[in-house]
């Protein structure tokens, strides 16, 4: 049992490793956490999707889709193009702030809108194959028989992490009463969306190259 826990406490501090990181996904529920709307479904969606994702990379499949060149291809080119806008809907926010409450920052969004943002950033963004699929996925094939308690040891890591972000942001809103607080954000998100989504981009063009 001590190995199982050893492998376990391993995926958790990998996982966190991985995703305890600004992109484009923690900034996205960074702001609705301290927009307080759709929290739970998002931080869901998140932590449901990284588990699915590590599955599937411990199950041998990331191998699979490293070998489909085209699809890598088509998620670098939509990805970008889709990080991009979602940056330039950020700078308008930024250029543009509104005057906000405490518990709102700007026009309430639908659920439908919130979940489908959700997912296009977690599955449209190529990073979240290569660290969940394949990279955590190649880590824990070392653990041999104990492979799962790694990953389930990840998959908890997520939990912890969306979870936090999403329902602890609500301790930041006495910072955020202030329209130039929302201003830096959607600043840095903007900057955050543009810089990865410039990044999927070239690494579309050099592919074709």
């Amino acid at each position: 049992m001590t190995a199982q826990i050893t492998a376990g406490l391993a995926g958790l501090g990998f996982g966190l490793s991985l995703i305890v990181a600004i992109g484009a996904q923690n900034a996205f529920v960074l702001r609705q956490g301290l927009r307080r709307e759709h929290v739970f479904a998002v931080v869901a969606i998140c932590a449901i999707s990284d588990a699915l994702l590590i599955a599937v990379g411990i199950a041998g499949l990331g191998a699979i889709i490293q070998r489909v060149a085209w699809l890598l291809l088509v998620i670098e080119f939509v990805g970008g193009i889709f990080l991009l806008s979602y940056g330039a809907k950020a700078a308008l926010r930024a250029i543009k702030p509104h005057a906000l409450s405490p518990e709102i920052a700007g026009t309430k969004t639908s659920l439908a809108k919130t979940v489908s943002t959700t997912l296009a950033l977690t599955f449209l963004n190529p990073h979240v194959y290569l660290d969940t699929v394949l990279l955590l996925g190649s880590v824990a094939g070392t653990y041999g028989s104990n492979d799962w308690w790694f990953g389930a040891g990840a998959i908890a890591g997520s939990i912890i992490w969306f979870s936090t972000l999403g329902f602890g942001a609500r301790l930041l809103t006495p910072a955020f009463k202030s329209i130039q607080s929302w201003r830096v954000l959607d600043s840095f998100i903007a900057i955050i969306m543009f810089a990865l989504g410039a990044t999927l981009l070239w690494s579309f063009i050099q592919r074709l190259l």
